[in-house]
């Protein structure tokens, strides 16, 4: 029974494979509204310059993306999905369960992500633990192990020197890696800042978790959706207001908006690539290797994007914020690619 089983699944995903070329003449991308920018750019350049179709890409959020991209081997699933985060284990066991056996993980380089404001307004010079204080759901007291429902209203109330106006901060909903990423990097981060909580952490990782990660869900944190470009339109109408999303949008709106502070380092390509800046993370995306050689132009869009002229220290990619890889991750990537180097978790 159990070989009768796996002879079905073979035969299903064969019969999906040989469809492929008959049924979709485009690249199918989903993903990272982070990594949406980019890939935007190089699909653009790839259209112009080949004689292939310009890829369809679609900004569905990290989380969203790799559902639908680990939904099978099928001529109506993405071939590629891109990521603010890496994928999680129970992601890579979700495609491996759905028949997508053999996947290419591709590093294309680093993100800041930034707390920003109205360039008009006021000035921040932020913490992880003002971060921390600010949003999370609940809050230590001064007594050992006690926590209390956040009842700071204003950023003055967290730190006296701060502005004293009310917490409202727009970001990206649960789905969003860089929703992921600011929670464990700057949530966490400030989180660790005191003691008893740092400890929990290993004796009681559920809850250290809980605590850190926890977003406040009194209208101070507004769920902004995954387009961060709509971030930043918010922020010109309430000035008060400040938004968290992915440097690549600061460096390209910095007319509109500027950046916090975090922890003394301020979100610049130097300060991200040397690793001074406290909240930056990697960008990927993932291709489904069973796809390459049946969607046309799966190979020749991998070597466009992973080439120097895009995504190398002088590529078109740092013009719109990408932190480049230095040259030994860069070649690196570039060998894993060209042999189509499955991951293994």
């Amino acid at each position: 029974m159990k070989k009768f089983k796996t002879l079905i699944t073979v035969v299903a995903i064969l019969t999906s494979l040989s469809s492929m070329a008959e049924g979709r003449d485009y690249i199918s991308i989903v993903g990272s509204s982070t990594v949406y920018p980019f890939a935007t750019v190089v699909a653009e350049r790839f259209g112009k310059s080949t004689d292939f179709k310009t890829p369809k890409i679609e900004s569905t959020g990290t989380g969203g993306g790799m559902k639908l991209f680990c939904k099978g081997i099928d001529v109506n699933t993405a071939d590629i999905t891109n990521a603010s985060r890496r994928i999680k284990q129970s992601e890579f066991e979700m495609c491996q369960k759905n028949g997508v056996k053999d996947i290419v993980e591709v590093l294309i380089g680093y993100d800041g992500i930034v707390v920003a404001n109205d360039i008009k307004s006021h000035k921040f010079a932020l913490t992880r633990k003002d971060l921390f204080l600010a949003l999370a759901k609940e809050i230590p007291t001064a007594v050992v192990g006690e926590l209390v429902a956040n009842p700071n209203k204003k950023w003055s109330d967290v730190r006296k020197d701060l502005p004293d106006v009310k917490i409202e901060v727009l970001g990206p909903p649960p789905t969003s890696g860089t929703r992921d990423a600011f929670v464990e990097l700057a949530m966490e981060g400030g989180c660790k800042k005191f003691d008893w909580i740092k400890e929990t952490k290993k004796s009681n990782k559920a809850k250290y978790k809980s605590i850190c990660h926890t977003i406040r869900e009194d209208g101070a944190y507004i769920e902004a959706g995954e387009n961060d470009n709509l971030i930043i339109q918010k922020l010109k109408k309430n000035p008060d207001a400040l938004g968290i999303f992915g440097f690549s949008f600061l460096d390209q709106n910095s007319d509109l908006v500027k950046g916090a502070s975090i922890d003394g380092g301020f979100p610049e390509f130097e300060t991200i690539a040397d690793g001074s800046y406290p909240v930056s993370r990697p960008l990927f995306f993932y291709v489904k290797k069973a796809h390459v050689g049946k969607i046309p132009g799966m190979a020749e869009f991998l070597h466009e994007f992973t080439s120097k002229k895009a995504m190398g220290e002088e590529g078109y990619l740092t013009d719109k914020g990408l932190i480049p890889l230095d040259e030994g991750k860069f070649n690196a990537i570039q060998g894993a690619v060209k042999d189509l180097k499955s991951l293994s978790l």
